[in-house]
């Protein structure tokens, strides 16, 4: 903080002390790049000149403004003041409250040249920005996702925390979202005014880029590196970029040392997750990994339950456990189905019973009986070969390896919706261009081997069924 003794602070040569500002400021936007000075270092105002030890006062409009510039710009702004003033040896960053009653040196009027038009400074993002729906009130808890919800609540009290990150995984649609969006609103409860940044890996990548391209990277870095609390939701989407997980890593590295609350979520656990940097994957288990498993039948039937009672619509019971037997792989499409169902019956201003759920959801039922994924698929055929799911997905090339795995990227191709290139990777990170040479050799084998074809077709019974 300022000292503010008379031969300490001086107003002397007071001109010189503007006339060398405004050259600093020149330096630093050119520097730093437009955008990020405008919304950084633009509000710095010049305060005192303390001669006896040679800091400057760099004023900013409040605390966390002041924190962010002296955490990320000090140094920056030392050796901007060194080339042209020698006499000054640092900067003092302050919020305009700690240096009450202290003149501040006017600086000079912008040069034409620096005049931008005005940018405003981002707020903190808080829960104001998520989901309104997703809280913890209504969360569902049951024995699949206990472990999740209960540390989800955890992160979000004040204090300190017992676990830095919380890595949240579980298949698509189990409800990860869901308790992010949760704990940003319980935090901000418990930390009003704290800053809450939520967003999905893709939207990390997609920022980052743009950034890249705008030489603003410093202000992305920002805007991440300043959260209170940082979500990052379905970080599997990282996998195989190279530059955005090198970023990825930084901000992790930056959020943790500093103290700051991380919360992550993924398909997939740390250890599973393909084409993700080691280091990325080594800090993300450092905390706590919480599993969210597929929803049980009792947890399906108190989903449905909550949500006809929060449609306002009666629902006959055995409505209910019809779509919780029917329906098991994914709680989203559980919620949607009644959803749709308490709509139609609206909509139409009829009753709803059995035959008419089922005629409302006969495409959506037909479907559900058909999901299969890549991770099924590695288990039955690994069970169906007699074979470990680790040589599998290894670069063994022996027959007995060899054949079960080009039968099962086959099916792969077939029955999930899954691209070549991420098969490839369920597969021991192969190219896709394998994933393609086992599909036709498989089919021309269905064609000539009666053995091979009742493999397939044994598996794509049992898989299907």
């Amino acid at each position: 903080m300022a000292n503010n003794k008379a031969q300490d602070v001086t107003y002397e040569n007071a001109a010189p002390f503007a006339q060398a500002w405004t050259e600093v400021r020149a330096g630093l936007r050119r520097d730093c790049g437009v955008r990020t000075f405008d919304h950084w270092l633009k509000p710095i105002r010049l305060g005192a000149f303390h001669a006896e030890d040679g800091l400057v006062e760099m004023v900013l409009p409040s605390p966390f403004m002041a924190r962010w510039v002296e955490s990320h710009f000090a140094e920056r702004l030392t050796l901007a003041w060194r080339a042209v003033a020698p006499m000054v040896s640092g900067v003092m960053v302050l919020a305009e409250d700690a240096v009450e009653g202290v003149a501040l040196y006017a600086a000079e009027p912008e040069p034409e040249a620096l005049a931008v038009v005005p940018q405003p400074i981002p707020e903190p993002r808080t829960a104001s920005s998520l989901d309104q729906r997703f809280t913890f009130d209504s969360f569902i808890t049951g024995d699949a996702n206990a472990l999740a919800g209960s540390a989800a609540r955890k992160m979000a009290e004040s204090g300190p925390v017992m676990f830095n990150p919380l890595f949240i995984h579980g298949g698509t649609g189990q409800g990860k979202t869901h308790l992010l969006h949760a704990i940003g609103h319980a935090f901000e409860a418990s930390q009003p005014g704290a800053n809450i940044v939520y967003m999905s890996a893709e939207k990390f990548m997609v920022e980052f880029v743009s950034a890249m391209r705008a030489k603003d990277t410093l202000g992305f870095k920002a805007k991440l590196r300043s959260a209170d609390l940082l979500m990052i939701d379905d970080v599997q989407f990282i996998a195989g970029k190279g530059s955005t997980q090198e970023e990825f890593l930084h901000t992790v590295n930056e959020v943790m040392a500093s103290g700051k609350r991380l919360v992550i979520s993924a398909d997939r656990s740390p250890q599973a997750l393909e084409g993700v940097d080691a280091r990325i994957l080594s800090r993300l288990a450092m905390g706590l990994v919480a599993d969210v498993k597929p929803a049980d039948h009792d947890l399906r039937l108190a989903i449905l339950r909550r949500k006809a009672e929060a449609a306002g619509s009666v629902v006959p019971e055995e409505v209910v456990c019809f779509l919780a037997r029917k329906i098991a792989n994914n709680v989203r499409e559980l919620e949607g189905a009644m959803n749709r169902v308490a709509a139609y019956a609206t909509l139409t201003g009829r009753a709803i019973d059995l035959a008419f759920t089922q005629d409302v959801l006969g495409d959506l039922l037909q479907a559900s009986q058909r999901k299969v994924t890549i991770d099924e698929i590695q288990k039955r055929v690994c069970d169906h070969f007699d074979i470990r799911q680790n040589d599998l997905v290894s670069a063994r090339r022996a027959r007995a390896i060899a054949r079960p795995r080009q039968i099962a990227m086959y099916l792969a191709k077939r029955l999930t919706p899954r691209s070549l290139p991420e098969i490839g990777r369920k597969f021991g990170g192969r190219d896709h261009t394998t994933v393609i040479h086992a599909v036709r050799q498989i089919e021309k084998l269905r064609a000539s081997d009666t053995e091979i074809d009742g493999d397939v077709r044994a598996l794509i019974r049992t898989l299907e069924g």
